[in-house]
């Protein structure tokens, strides 16, 4: 089998949050092609961590600025390098382009970091506008590393655009590839429950992800009110891995808004929701929550950033608003409408089986792949800018990475184990 190696940001938490469940996804497709995966990171474990040894994965801890690194990928000499966010790139990059240069090397954004980054800066401070996101240094970073690796999985068609119209990037160094999600089926259908057995408010999402946060606090202090003057004996449930205290404080029984923490069987609580709630201010890249919710025939309500690259031309399922008056008002009418909560429902399905087939993506990722792995020298010679970084790049983090490991060298000399008994 084809030895493929993927080095992780983080471990996979496929029920925490949507990049644990994009990761997941990625890796079925490679193992689909039959290559033999290898999961590398500098994280370390948590408890909600997906055990990727039961899909047939082998796991493999690695450490940042140590050579050991080039023994382990020397001796795996992978056909093909996935790095699981540009972080990744900028620290091993270098390192594989030196041990294994005929090794196609991909780049999962999972989002642009630099433009969730930038919108999160905008939001908190009125005096950022959008001409300065070309300043940031971020986009800088990203943009590099998308230049060096041989191909970037985008996983938004607005962020395509945002790439190849306003940073010229070329096109054949990028491939839009969403979630990648089995169609719902009739049958899929018939098993979820119903309007009325349905009940009450929900909003999910991981809080170690700032937008989410944000929206948590939006939902107390803005929007649940109007909600609950309306619907007095609705609830709200708030779930989401990694809730701080500063989130747990906000759980309040007397106004029925209710902090669940995170859930174990995420998809049950979402399918016996009557709507969903993410009401999103700022961030980047395709809600995981969004989608799940769309799976689970759960309408929802969320903002023109929640709702950015994910329907297309098609009719969303729910409301789009943004201020917190027509939130509320939107989840209200949905909540109480049987109607309106019925085609909300089925638009969520034609979004899902028109816009995230998994078997036509891996179709068309397995092609793009091929070709550029039997045009890998032509592809690069073309992309002379990403040639050019990786020449300055690679010296200037070798020397880095040389320095920083030979004074941990030094401080393990200064500070040898103690070996008494």
């Amino acid at each position: 089998m084809k030895p493929l190696l993927v080095i992780g940001y983080v471990w996979p938490e496929p029920n925490s949050s949507a990049a644990g469940t994009r990761m997941i996804q990625l890796l079925n497709f490679f193992l689909s092609e039959t290559y033999s995966v290898t999961f590398a990171t500098t994280a370390a474990e948590t408890i909600h961590i997906e055990d990727l040894k039961l899909l047939g994965i082998k796991t493999v801890k690695i450490e940042l600025n140590n050579s050991s690194f080039d023994d382990f990928i020397q001796n795996l000499q992978p056909e093909i390098v996935v790095f699981d966010r540009f972080m990744m790139e900028e620290q091993f990059g270098w390192r594989v382009t030196k041990i294994c240069p005929d090794a196609l090397k991909i780049l999962d954004t999972e989002d642009l970091h630099f433009l969730r980054n930038f919108r999160e800066n905008a939001f908190k401070n009125v005096n950022i506008y959008p001409a300065l996101l070309k300043e940031s240094e971020l986009a800088k970073r990203e943009i590099a590393s998308i230049y060096r690796c041989d191909l970037s999985l985008i996983i938004s068609e607005t962020e395509m655009e945002l790439l190849e119209r306003q940073f010229n990037i070329q096109a054949n160094l990028l491939f839009y590839l969403p979630f990648l999600l089995n169609a719902v089926t009739t049958e899929t259908k018939l098993q979820l429950p119903t309007f009325r057995e349905r009940q009450h408010f929900i909003s999910i999402g991981n809080f170690r992800h700032p937008p989410n946060v944000d929206a948590v606090f939006y939902l107390k202090q803005e929007i649940w009110p109007f909600i609950q003057k309306q619907l007095p004996k609705a609830h709200l449930h708030i779930y989401g891995a990694y809730s701080s205290a500063k989130i747990t404080q906000l759980h309040s029984p007397k106004e029925n808004f209710l902090i669940k923490g995170w859930a174990k069987n995420a998809s049950h609580e979402v399918k016996n929701a009557k709507i969903s709630l993410a009401p999103l201010r700022f961030g980047a890249g395709l809600k995981g929550k969004l989608i799940e919710a769309m799976q689970c025939g759960t309408p929802t309500v969320t903002t023109n950033i929640g709702a950015e690259g994910m329907h297309g031309n098609l009719c969303w399922n729910g409301s789009i608003k943004n201020t917190p008056e027509e939130i509320a008002n939107a989840a209200v009418s949905l909540y109480t409408s049987e109607i309106k909560w019925k085609l909300a429902q089925e638009n969520g399905f034609k979004i899902i089986n028109s816009r995230y087939s998994k078997s036509d993506f891996h179709k068309i990722l397995h092609t793009r792949i091929q070709v550029l792995k039997l045009e890998l020298k032509k592809h690069r010679q073309n992309n002379f800018i990403g040639a050019m970084l990786m020449h300055h790049r690679t010296k200037s983090t070798y020397f880095l990475s040389k320095y920083i490991e030979i004074k941990n060298e030094l401080e393990q000399l200064k500070n040898p184990p103690d070996l008494s008994f």
